[in-house]
Order: structure tokens, then sequence, then C-alpha cells
């Protein structure tokens, strides 16, 4: 996919703040010191007034959002997902999502794909973190459109949301005329019939291009893109796995608590299938090239053919 547009879905964030903001009067912005890294900068630009730099506290940030929620404010509350979900779990649970306040969550630089920063900033355990919380949305949009679409929808639900942004640049691969994004509906980006394969952010380009290359071997793989991980499309799961037989999710995430385990939720509850969960497996990243890591840990469409191929077999 090397001539195809490439942008970090963070700069889609940053972005897609700046232009609803002139839409929606009432969306503020608060950062924990990270607005270049985060693009908030971005919105903070546009919006001087409207944008809250709450220095190195998160946990504050989150609390203070909430409170801003209470006065008919639309507030989105970022950082990097280490410490948005990590660090400020305590009130984004007891602030946010216990008494069901209107406040987005804008996680940026989830994954390993964070690169050199190594273990200590490559979150892999912020959807597990964010499922547990009742009422929360959880979004992980795959490329430049879906991030901002992401957004968009975030703004017009009521209640919390948390989505997940990459720090690295991804392939569009969401701009066709047709393309449609809902909140807790996921997209059949490829027709298949003998494995279902589920992917969301950063893991559903690699999965399209590890179905062409299943494909050339004679295997058909459906390659479907759950943007929302809560709540999740369970009707499509389901249907996709009735149709192939077999399931393979993959994610830039812990394959515990991540999509893989709500893929199995579902399908042990509704619809009893083989899964294989491509992910971090139980492991916590390291320092290296963002691309390295992604190849070190099976998760680019080389790993991912040959981890599906093995499951086939």
């Amino acid at each position: 996919m090397a001539d195809v547009k490439k942008i970090a879905t963070r700069e889609s964030y940053g972005n897609a703040l700046a232009e609803y903001g002139a839409q929606y009067p009432n969306l503020v912005v608060l950062d924990a010191d990270l607005a270049n890294a985060t693009k908030t900068g971005i919105f903070k630009k546009a919006f001087p007034d409207r944008h809250i730099d709450c220095g190195i506290a998160e946990c504050n940030m989150v609390g203070i959002a909430a409170g801003l929620s209470t006065t008919g404010k639309i507030p989105f509350v970022s950082s990097f997902a280490m410490f948005a979900a990590g660090r400020a779990f305590e009130q984004v649970r007891n602030s946010v999502g216990y008494p069901h306040l209107n406040v987005k969550i804008g996680a940026t630089h989830a994954g390993i794909t964070v690169g050199e920063d190594g273990a200590s900033h490559q979150c892999n355990e912020d959807i597990a973190l964010m499922r547990t919380i009742p009422g929360m949305v959880v979004m992980v949009p795959s490329d430049d459109v879906e991030a901002k679409a992401a957004v968009k929808a975030a703004i017009e639900h009521v209640g919390p949301v948390y989505i997940r942004f990459g720090r690295a640049a991804v392939p569009v691969i969401n701009d066709a005329p047709d393309y449609k994004f809902e909140i807790g509906k996921g997209v059949v980006k490829r027709e298949g019939t003998d494995v279902t394969l589920v992917a969301n952010g950063i893991c559903v380009y690699q999965a399209m291009d590890a179905a062409e290359m299943l494909a050339k071997d004679g295997i058909s793989a459906k390659v479907v893109n759950i943007h929302t991980v809560k709540p999740l499309d369970e009707d499509l799961i389901v249907a996709s796995a009735k149709e192939t037989g077999k399931v393979v999710t993959i994610e830039e995430h812990s394959v515990i608590g991540g999509l893989g385990s709500a893929v199995c939720d579902c399908l042990s509850a509704k619809c009893p299938t083989p899964v294989c969960r491509i992910g971090m497996q139980d492991v916590f990243g390291e320092s290296g090239p963002a691309m390295e890591l992604v190849h070190k840990y099976g998760l680019d469409a080389e790993g991912i053919y040959k981890q599906v191929k093995a499951f086939l077999a």
C-alpha cells in the first residue's frame, strides 16, 4: 500500500476537533500538557478560549471535564492511552462512568506502534479497562476517515465515550463513497467463505492484505472491521461465524480483555465457534521502530497470514 495516502489517526482526531468546533459551540477540549503530541493543539489554535491545558494532572483533568459536562458542555479529554485509561481509571470510572456523564476521552499513542517510547507507554490494556465500565462506548478507528467519523459520532452520542487513536501513519482504507459509520455496527471490508478475520485499528488494513495472500493459496477470507468494541455488533459476528465456521480476531492490544475477548464472549454464548486470537499474547511491548514491532509480534500481513494458515491447518 505504498502509494496509498497515509495519516495517523491522532492527526485525524485533532483535525476533526477543529472542524466540529465551529459546528458545536459547546465543544471544549482538555489536554494534559501533550497538545502537540495528541494534536489537540490544532483545536487550540482555532478555539483558544475553549482549550484547557490541565498540565500533567490527568486525574484532575477528568474531574474538570466531568464538572464541565454538567453545565451543558461536551468535553473531550486527551492524553496518551496509558495515562487516559490507566492513570486516570478511577476518575473515569467514578466521576464519569458512574454518573454516566457526557465526557469523551480521546486517547492517543495506544499500542506497540508508540515504538521507541517503550513498554511503559505502549498501552495494550486500555480497551480491557474501558470495556468494564458500565455504559462506556469504546471505539478503535482504523484510518483517517473512520477516526473523524468516530469523533462526530461521539459528539452526537449522549454519554461517556472512549476513542483510541494511534501515533503511526496508516493507509486510508475507508474513503469509498458508500462508507457509513455507525456506533455499534461493524463493516464488512471483504466477503469470504472459509474464515472470518475480525480486526480493528491498524490491524484492519493488515488483515485485508493478509486476505489477499490467503486468496493466492485458495483460502477465501472474510474481513470484518469492528471499529466499535462496545457495544459489539453481535449480529454481524454471529452471522459471519455461521457463514465461515472459523474466526480469527486481530488487534494491537492484549488478547486478554480486548476485541478477541469480546468476540469470544459473544460466540461462546450465541454460536460456539473455533476462534484464534492474534494480538499481544500476555506480554509487555518493548522499545523499537513501530513497524518492526508490528512485524515481531505478528500483527502485520505476513504474521497474520502465517497464523491463519496454522489455525486452519
